[in-house]
């Protein structure tokens, strides 16, 4: 790979799909040559698996001109913020490379984003300058040069590197035929999906902003109800539970046994008509609970998991108006799936939205974090397998979830019920629970992906299922909801 015109050793093919969830393999006897800027500006959407928009990347080179690596940030708003996000990238990808056992030797850096309402392709180049350039000194800083840096926007690229006008014109340089290119018929050949943008994958998981959005939110308000104080006492709660199963399992055979439709958008609407607002304001209340959605994660593969993945999906678009941190649920889930499926894409989009539903819901951080760095989802498959055959009915999971340590945090009631004080239980599989009052605190029991503590394993790490005892679980004093249209549902916010 080299700048321009010049030439050195060959991409291995093995190398081009890493990252990217496809069944095939590209035999590494056919290797692909990126010789020129072109050719690299048209190997992106394939590198990542679907087009960039708004975003930084970063694609890492081992040794021979291997592609290692990638990563991606979005451009952040402010330029006074491109230097934190050019050194959080460039750290981020060198780091972890090495941390693999990889040695990256060199990158190649892209700028992507499309013109504002006045601007050209050159403005956004030239107005983008100063980031690319940030991030050629924050790479060297780390001793891994940027040989390449393009901007792409407007259909057109430019190199930041190139001084040859006739080579690289003011103008830019159009972008060549999709899937024309030898870069495009390899990853066809190996079976890799462009996607569309990231803003048409988000737009798959986004709360309605529909008139039915409405609707929606009074089934929520009428689910709360009726379920917050069942989901709150202990002698109802596994009932709950148990429902909220029972219905989730026969919307994904509703889901498995329904026509296909061709098209994304068509597909996703086939889907909410499927789902009434009663079902869906149960499920999502339901899920509050962290070990019902820890059972309900055991709908992870096989012919369970394209339906669960959909239903997922279709419940975070439900969660409309004061309900969207209910999301995380959902999301979390629909990321589960999508990993535990091959799907790292879509895992880590619905994750990252997951957390930006809830920032502290600490099994998408950890799902996150895992799938991010590479880990295989097996183990925790294996975990999930092993407590769902082992269980007796009725029973719920005595575990924070699948061999993943959790934080807890303060259960989150409707707007209008707030709490002044809280029960924390601390159980053990042998001893009756003990019960202890404390103020209610924020954030202390809610830490980052990662700080898991002495003793405690992450997604990818853990060893044979263990028995644990019951984590604490946070409940407010009788508190109930609201009796008026203000009144939400409450979300047993444990953990995360």
């Amino acid at each position: 790979m080299t700048n321009h015109g010049e030439t050195t050793e060959p991409f291995e093919n093995g190398d081009i799909a890493a990252g990217v969830s496809f069944d095939g393999q590209i035999s590494p006897d056919t290797p692909i040559a990126l010789r020129t800027a072109a050719e690299l500006a048209d190997a992106l959407p394939y590198l990542l698996g679907y087009r960039p928009e708004d975003s930084m990347v970063l694609v890492s080179l081992l040794d021979r001109g291997n592609f290692g690596g990638r990563a991606r940030l979005g451009i952040p708003a402010g330029a006074e913020d491109w230097q934190a996000a050019a050194r959080q990238i460039a750290r981020g990808l060198v780091i972890g490379t090495r941390r693999r056992g990889a040695r990256p030797e060199r990158i190649v850096a892209y700028v992507c984003q499309e013109p504002r309402p006045g601007e050209t392709g050159r403005d956004v180049m030239l107005r983008l300058a100063p980031l690319a350039q940030l991030l050629r000194t924050e790479c060297g800083s780390l001793d891994v040069p940027v040989i390449e840096a393009l901007c792409v926007s407007d259909a057109r690229f430019w190199s930041y590197v190139c001084p040859v006008k006739s080579c690289c014109p003011p103008d830019g340089t159009p972008m060549g035929i999709p899937g024309t290119s030898a870069m495009a018929a390899a990853a066809t050949y190996a079976g890799i999906q462009v996607r569309g943008s990231l803003r048409e994958l988000h737009a798959r998981m986004q709360p309605w902003e529909t008139s039915a959005a409405l609707e929606q939110e009074v089934a929520l308000d009428a689910a709360g109800m009726s379920l917050v104080p069942r989901i709150l006492d202990d002698a109802s709660r596994a009932e709950v539970a148990e429902e909220t199963l029972d219905l989730a399992g026969r919307l994904i055979r509703r889901f498995a046994e329904a026509a296909p439709v061709s098209g994304i958008h068509p597909a996703d609407v086939r889907d909410d008509t499927l789902l009434g607002h009663d079902e869906a304001a149960t499920l999502i209340l339901g899920l509050q609970d962290r070990t019902t959605r820890d059972r309900a994660a055991a709908w992870m593969e096989g012919d369970e998991g394209a339906p669960a993945l959909r239903l997922w999906r279709a419940l975070a678009r439900r969660c409309v108006g004061p309900y969207r941190e209910h999301a995380a649920a959902p999301l979390t889930l629909a990321g589960w799936v999508a990993w535990s499926t091959g799907d790292d894409i879509e895992a880590r989009e619905a994750l990252a939205m997951a957390l930006g539903a809830d920032p502290h819901y600490l099994f998408a951080q950890l799902l996150h974090r895992a799938c991010n760095e590479g880990l295989d989802p097996e183990s925790i498959r294996r975990c999930l397998r092993q407590e769902r055959d082992g269980r007796r009915p009725g029973e719920l999971p005595s575990s924070t979830g699948p061999n993943i340590p959790e934080q807890k945090t303060d259960s989150q009631l409707p707007p209008d019920a707030t709490p002044t004080a809280q029960d924390t239980t601390e159980a053990d599989p042998v001893t009756p629970p003990r019960r202890k009052r404390r103020p209610r605190t924020t954030g202390p029991g809610d830490t980052a992906a990662g700080n898991t503590g002495p003793g405690k394993t992450v997604p990818g790490n853990t060893g044979p299922c263990t028995q644990r005892p019951q984590a604490q679980t946070r409940r407010p004093t009788r508190s109930r909801p609201s009796p008026s249209g203000a009144g939400k549902s409450c979300r047993n916010r444990e953990d995360g």
